[in-house]
């Protein structure tokens, strides 16, 4: 009885794909009230002019196939035709993904992909730690998730209760797991218990308590350990996005980012590919001397090293960017031309601060930085359709220069009504 009045309340709309049929919730005004009865729903808002949001529409629909038999409900709003919705949660701009259970909202942040999208919405509909309970859906998990974070031990104490606290924080971004030590022991070497481990591509990296007191001991495992998550949480060589850089920044380290081209069918030119495989290759076998500097990562936007650099780059391009103060290095050899060992020698010298640093984020510099980025913008939609651009821009200049004029001129003849007002008045005198 439950659903039939929900039903009744948003409304359904049978959306068909390539593939298969599905049933997709249109949201209205009536989910600002619904949402609160409880339950997981994963929404789309949208405009049907946005472009970003076509883009999206083929992606959304494998979203709502894979997750129709769950406990989780997909639904869109039109913010075009419930602008109340949007306002209500807040929706600055489209597409924006949102997880909702009762009060709780998390914004997804990520890239838009089909995978991503669906891990997002089963972490956050389930318990921040989830306990691993076979052997089995270990080994099932390693090869399904590329990254997850797993505590063995006895499920109390400090660690314990920490690592449950950070995963309640982070649990958009990652997955948590909890195991015995019979069954850990199975896929992991583990020396000492309780542990903490992260498992990336294949490889395990163990947190470290460190030593002291029982209260020097809580704040430095509960400082460290958020640390250690936070930085743990992407991959050693990420695709770095326009959508996940700022979470990526938030790790505080030096972003050494490679910049290649990529084709419409994923294709990176040969001698480009090799220079992001040489950077990748270093940031693997160095694990160990620069991970704590550094996070790697590779991209195919140009317009994001654009608005980096401030500058047309050239590519491939090597640049890094420092998180905390968003200065940025760039090697002053040409990027095909670096070894390995160069490129190790340009890390050293950030490290020591002994290569020169441009940009940064004072005033001048976010100025420049935005006239920059609206320039390059509106010279990139120029190029690929002049004559919407010439509209977009049309429009708005003649009606701002229509009213301007309009003042203008009602000034000026204001100002002749009153000289031939007062000449009469002159001749009488």
């Amino acid at each position: 009885m439950k659903i039939l009045q929900l039903l009744l309340i948003i409304g359904f709309s049978f959306d068909v794909s390539l593939s298969s049929s599905k049933w997709i919730l249109e949201l209205g005004d009536n989910f600002i009230d619904v949402r609160k009865d409880g339950g997981y729903w994963l929404v789309k808002f949208y405009t049907p002019w946005s472009g970003q949001c076509k883009r999206l529409e083929p992606v959304w629909a494998h979203v709502v196939q894979a997750l129709k038999n769950t406990h989780i409900r997909v639904g869109k709003v039109d913010c075009s035709i419930f602008p109340n919705v949007g306002k209500a949660f807040e929706i600055i701009t489209y597409p924006t993904i949102k997880l909702i259970k009762a009060e709780e909202e998390f914004t997804f942040e990520g890239e838009k992909t089909t995978e991503e999208i669906i891990n997002f919405a089963i972490r956050l509909s389930g318990p921040p730690v989830q306990q691993v309970t076979r052997s089995e859906s270990l080994s099932n998990i390693k090869n399904m998730n590329q990254l997850f974070f797993m505590y063995v031990g006895e499920l109390e104490g400090l660690l314990w209760n920490t690592f449950y606290d950070v995963a309640s924080k982070f649990q958009a971004h990652a997955f948590y797991y909890s195991a015995s030590e019979e069954i850990a022991m199975k896929h992991v070497d583990i020396h000492t218990l309780p542990a903490v481990f992260v498992h990336k591509e294949t490889s395990h990296y163990f947190y470290s308590v460190g030593e002291g007191n029982n209260q020097i001991e809580a704040d430095h495992i509960n400082a460290t350990m958020h640390k250690w998550i936070n930085e743990e949480r992407f991959e050693t060589f990420p695709k770095i996005t326009e959508a996940n850089i700022n979470e990526i920044l938030r790790t505080q380290k030096y972003i050494v980012l490679v910049v290649v081209e990529e084709n419409k069918v994923f294709q990176i030119p040969k001698e480009m590919l090799e220079f992001r495989n040489t950077v990748e290759a270093l940031a693997r076998k160095k694990r160990h001397v620069y991970h704590d500097y550094f996070q790697f990562g590779w991209t195919n936007s140009r317009e994001l090293a654009n608005n980096i650099a401030m500058q047309i780059v050239p590519l491939p391009y090597l640049i890094v960017l420092n998180s905390s103060t968003l200065h940025h290095h760039v090697p002053e050899d040409e990027p095909m031309q670096m070894t390995p060992d160069a490129i190790e020698m340009f890390l050293k010298n950030i490290i020591e601060e002994t290569v020169p640093i441009y940009g940064g984020n004072d005033i001048a510099v976010r100025i420049y930085r935005t006239y920059f980025k609206a320039r390059t913008t509106l010279a990139d939609r120029w190029s690929g359709n002049p004559v919407l651009t010439t509209v977009l821009l049309g429009l708005p200049l003649g009606f701002l220069s229509f009213i301007l004029y309009s003042c203008c001129c009602a000034n000026i003849l204001d100002a002749d009504d009153d000289e031939e007002e007062e000449l009469p008045h002159e001749k009488k005198e």
